[in-house]
């Protein structure tokens, strides 16, 4: 029987293990899609937010749990993505509440810890729904409320929080119907299951005097349904990427050297005047990328660290001295160390330690290997992708827009949008995201845009952290929210705008075309693995061995009066072909609608369609 506390270091350690085991198994997370698209990004959201955490407690450790626990919450809460990663932000974010000022912590405070991060992440969500990691995390909660009465042994306790989170994880097909229609358990309950259980390896291992918390055992995963989607291809290679350090030199092989667009690797800092304006990052970073890419860009008070790969470094370091001082240079060529990279007697610089530094660049960056951004299209979650540079007097209003496909993000900057962050649907911006976007912004009040379900919690907190007024309008798609910036109106007041806004999203109908990754009956609808299925806001409406086929179906069940303004927003994988029939098809079966049609440039969906009645 264990039956001392843990103090911050112990409780740190406990942690990094929690994210370690999710981090081993977020393809895993990822496969267990709820919804016939490829959508699936739970575990990728939560993996991220949870190394956001990691990465400010090894920052910043702590001696005591308060401490630590406040630390960690700040990094999830800045690097939080998508409502998985919210709601596991704000589940720490009331345990390090409750444990504020404790310098160690025992069963009864975990226990009461567990129970108020539970009720805060219930108030962050504003329609719990049952089956979620809401109910595995409030049910482990209550259960390990019980059992502190019953022991004192954190060992024991914490494989009893451990075994009803798995137990309730198996039961989420009973509260959810559509995780039984696929036969599947939920994916961010199944996230959480394996945060506990690293947390319970860590202690009956290494807190307990045992081997350690480095490896895992061999046991398979904590898939608690009955027939659980298998593991991904990309989990196997997700295995191959973790392999020796000369694999990675194969890797390099593999590319021409003058494939390195950008081959100028650099580093410096910028010195600031103390008495300087705020530092514009927004700007500056938009000045970066006319040619550039891998740019990081770190404000400290009066030091900013840069980061770039640029073709041009004559130009990087003019741009930044208009803002100080640079010292501390760092440059390389990176087709030279690709070349040398290539040469026999040069295996061992491959062969090297897997570095800190490298691993906080990317090891393409510490490498030269043009990094591969997650995301489709070559787009990410990225910040500030325009920026209007600090003025002397602020704007009335200033308008922040989620995004994906180049297109769709001229559009909505050719309606008034001021910033358009690119994300969506499988690379969910953050938290700071929204927030460096907002605060970049010379305005009084800001809107934001979310355009994805799965964005609105981290704009809402966004709101609540921001520095001044910020309006989040619930656009929960890229129709939505063009439908929003078409009844925003500059010279009203942000109240009427607000008003205006949400009613104009109410009055049109957002519909989707996308394909089907496997069998399945959704909403009524036969589906097989490869068709196109036209999506109506939430509802599948049909299916069909076509897209155009699809495209029409759907288009039927939104047109009602036949007279509705339309627009249609061609995707990546969009065939002009298609399109011109499409188009074609709407002129003649319905000649009194107003057609409109743009290349959105939006991965996963050939068509995104509006329809305003």
């Amino acid at each position: 029987m264990t039956t001392r506390n843990l103090h911050g270091t112990d409780w740190s350690a406990m942690v990094l293990a929690g994210a370690e085991r999710l981090s081993r198994n977020a393809e895993l997370i990822n496969a267990l899609n709820v919804f016939p698209v490829p959508d699936g990004d739970t575990g990728t959201n939560m993996n991220l937010t949870m190394s956001a955490g990691v990465a400010e407690l090894k920052n910043k450790p702590a001696e005591e749990v308060g401490r630590a626990a406040e630390v960690l919450s700040k990094g999830l809460l800045m690097g939080a993505r998508g409502n998985s990663g919210v709601i596991l932000s704000q589940l720490f974010r009331g345990f390090a509440q409750s444990v504020a000022g404790q310098r160690e912590l025992g069963v009864p405070g975990f226990a009461a810890a567990l129970q108020q991060g539970v009720d805060t992440a219930y108030k962050a969500v504003v329609k719990p729904v049952e089956g979620t990691i809401l109910t595995v995390a409030r049910e482990a909660a209550r259960h390990g409320l019980a059992h502190s009465r019953k022991t004192e042994d954190l060992i024991e306790w914490m494989s009893e929080v451990h075994a009803k989170a798995a137990e309730t994880l198996a039961r989420t097909p009973d509260m959810l119907p559509v995780l039984k229609q696929v036969g599947v358990v939920d994916s961010g309950g199944q996230g959480l299951v394996f945060i506990y259980e690293g947390f319970v390896h860590y202690l009956t291992t290494a807190w307990a005097g045992g081997a350690g918390a480095a490896g895992y055992p061999a046991s398979a995963p904590v898939f608690a349904a009955p027939a659980p989607v298998p593991p991904s291809a990309s989990a196997a290679a997700a295995a191959a990427a973790a392999a020796s350090v000369p694999a990675r030199a194969a890797a390099q092989s593999k590319l021409a050297t003058e494939s390195i667009w950008f081959p100028y690797d650099m580093e410096f800092f910028i010195r600031r005047p103390s008495a300087h304006a705020p530092f514009p990052e927004a700007a500056f970073r938009k000045a970066l990328e006319r040619d550039g890419d891998s740019i990081i860009l770190i404000a400290d008070g009066d030091i900013v660290k840069v980061h770039v790969h640029s073709r041009r470094p004559g130009d990087v370091l003019n741009a930044a001295l208009a803002y100080g001082e640079l010292t501390n240079f760092h440059i390389l060529n990176m087709q030279d160390q690709h070349r040398d990279l290539l040469r026999p007697e040069q295996a061992p610089r491959v062969n090297a330690p897997y570095t800190e530094e490298a691993e906080a660049l990317g090891f393409e960056a510490a490498s030269g290997i043009p990094p591969v951004t997650e995301g489709y299209a070559g787009e990410s979650a990225a910040p500030a992708e325009e920026a209007h540079p600090l003025a002397h007097e602020m704007a009335p209003f200033g308008v922040v827009a989620v995004s994906v496909g180049e297109g769709n993000a001229e559009l909505f900057r050719s309606l008034g949008v001021d910033i358009v962050i690119s994300g969506g649907q499988s690379m969910n911006p953050s938290t700071e995201d929204l927030m460096q976007a907002i605060q970049s912004l010379a305005a009084e009040h800001i809107f934001v845009l979310p355009n994805n379900p799965n964005i609105l919690l981290a704009a809402k907190q966004a709101q609540e952290l921001a520095d001044r007024p910020v309006t989040v309008v619930p656009t929960r798609s890229i129709p939505q929210g063009m439908a929003a910036m078409l009844a925003f109106q500059e010279e009203q007041t942000p109240a009427y705008n607000a008003d205006r806004m949400e009613k104009a999203i109410q009055r049109v109908l957002s519909g989707s075309v996308t394909q089907a990754v496997r069998d399945t009956v959704m909403d009524g609808v036969e589906i097989r693995g490869g068709q196109h299925i036209g999506i109506l806001d939430k509802k599948i409406v049909a299916a069909a061995d076509t897209v155009i086929g699809a495209a029409r179906a759907l288009l039927e069940e939104m047109m009602s009066a036949g007279d509705e303004t339309v627009m249609v927003l061609g995707g990546a994988d969009a065939d002009e072909a298609d399109t011109r029939d499409l188009l074609g098809w709407l002129a003649e079966r319905y000649p009194d609608a107003e057609v409109e049609s743009h290349a959105g440039g939006q991965p996963l969906y050939p068509y995104l369609i509006l329809v305003e009645q």
